[in-house]
């Protein structure tokens, strides 16, 4: 107790009352994602959803993320199961393989381009963090082996994306100083403070955009892209997991208003191609809910800045739009020298650099063709699976929603990457976690299609 108080003490002394209760709130917090997998589960998804880039304040060779944390602990309480004997047997599927070998070609290409570019622990951490990402897939899949557990993290998904929606319309409405203010209270942890808000354009005189605590308005599209698709097949549900209808309607609603004011043009496309995908599967009542908010949006009066910021983008006139098609001619420069890729430390001649507002052309330019490829066949294993069990998942009413919504939701994250790279980014973490979480979830829905019933309690 005397060592305990000691510790405290110091802490408090040292780095102040506010970083000391936020360090033994995430102790606390710690010591129990430790105890179940679920919570672990669960801080994994609030730390992606509410403080995507949160870091402790403190350095331990290098600054560990919240997201590490959260990352680490369900690992740990994943592998302790196998040690203990509570899992005996992990539940495979056919992307598994091709999801080793992408991982595989990452390290080869990760080592073979190390000379191009400082070797840090920033680049190191980052690039284990990648790793660790992919791998989060297989525990997804391990882990949702029955419908209730399914259930529980699809759940627990929609409200955290809801929850980021929230919040990022409360800050967008308040007055900008106050918003500005509290988002600058957040660089304890490692935000950047001053400055904060985002505008089209980053001027002031534009539009404001919504970035709830992610930082980037574009990071923050692309999530509520994959929210809602997830969400979408539930508006039609029977009986959805979200909850009743009065809960699920204005959840979606939140969830589109505010990847509207995210003025993320990449990414409302991208819900509204996931969005008819689900209407051409299954669900033809989409079609007139999507071209009901489409004509309201182009109609109304407080909606036309944002019509006309489409518009510009579609036309390449905007700098952004722009700017975006000169990272591309030079993306293609480098794929061009160095088709089999650079790696993940930079470029090697100093006339080209190492990235692109695609995630695709990125792919390529650190992994190179072979690694594009790799990916392209791993997509296509998921869908393909999904396809053939198409008829036993559209027999059962209950999963069909959840199916289709992940798929919906990884469809989204897809469709973005074409214009911008934030789900293979590796300075992007939460992006690429939450990009491989969809994944799993789409072969762990698939994978209930096939084995409905569910496992022996020891092979859970």
């Amino acid at each position: 107790m005397a060592l305990i108080a000691v510790s405290v003490g110091a802490l408090v002394g040292y780095a102040g009352p506010l970083i000391a209760l936020g360090a033994l709130l995430a102790l606390a917090a710690g010591l129990w994602a430790l105890t179940n997998l679920e919570i672990g589960l669960l801080g994994v998804i609030a730390v992606i959803t509410l403080l995507p880039f949160a870091t402790l304040p403190i350095k331990i060779v290098f600054t560990p993320t919240f997201l590490d944390l959260a990352v680490l602990a369900v690992v740990f309480v994943y592998a302790m199961q196998w040690m203990l004997g509570q899992r005996r047997s992990i539940t495979l599927t056919p992307a598994h393989g091709p999801i080793v070998l992408f991982m595989g070609l990452a390290v080869v290409s990760f080592i073979a381009g190390k000379d191009n570019g400082p070797l840090t622990t920033n680049l190191l951490r980052q690039f284990a963090e990648l790793l660790l990402s992919i791998a989060f897939t297989f525990i997804i899949v391990d882990y949702a082996t029955r419908r209730e557990q399914l259930d529980w993290l699809v759940r627990w998904l929609l409200w955290g994306g809801v929850a980021a929606a929230m919040l990022g319309l409360l800050l967008y409405f308040l007055p900008p100083e106050i918003s500005e203010r509290a988002l600058s209270a957040l660089r304890v942890f490692n935000y950047p403070s001053g400055g904060v808000l985002r505008y089209i354009e980053d001027n002031p005189e534009n539009a404001q955009r919504a970035i709830s605590t992610s930082v980037d308005p574009n990071v923050l599209g692309g999530l509520l892209a994959m929210m809602g698709g997830l969400l979408a097949p539930q508006l039609l549900a029977k009986k959805s997991v979200f909850g009743p209808w009065w809960i699920t309607y204005p959840a979606f609603a939140l969830v589109l208003a505010c990847l509207v004011l995210t003025f993320s043009r990449g990414a409302m496309a991208a819900l509204g191609v996931a969005l008819v995908g689900l209407a051409l599967a299954r669900y033809r009542r989409l079609l007139w809910m999507v071209a009901l908010a489409a004509a309201v949006i182009i109609l109304l009066p407080a909606t036309q800045e944002y019509v006309a910021h489409f518009i510009e983008g579609l036309q390449g006139q905007d700098l952004a739009t722009q700017m975006r098609l000169g990272e591309f001619k030079d993306a293609f420069i480098l794929i061009e020298r160095h088709p089999l890729g650079v790696g993940f430390a930079g470029a090697p001649e100093i006339d080209i650099y190492l990235g692109v507002s695609n995630a695709y052309l990125l792919m390529v330019e650190k992994m190179g063709v072979f690694g594009l490829a790799v990916f392209v066949g791993v997509m296509g294993v998921v869908y393909g699976w999904a396809f053939r069990r198409r008829r036993q998942v559209y027999a059962d009413e209950a999963l069909t929603p959840l199916w289709l919504g992940a798929h919906a939701g990884l469809t989204a994250a897809l469709v973005v990457g074409l214009v911008d790279h934030y789900f293979f980014n590796i300075t992007f973490q939460p992006a690429g976690t939450i990009f491989w979480m969809f994944v799993g979830l789409c072969l762990a829905t698939t994978r209930l299609a096939s084995h409905p019933d569910p496992l022996p309690k020891g092979e859970e």
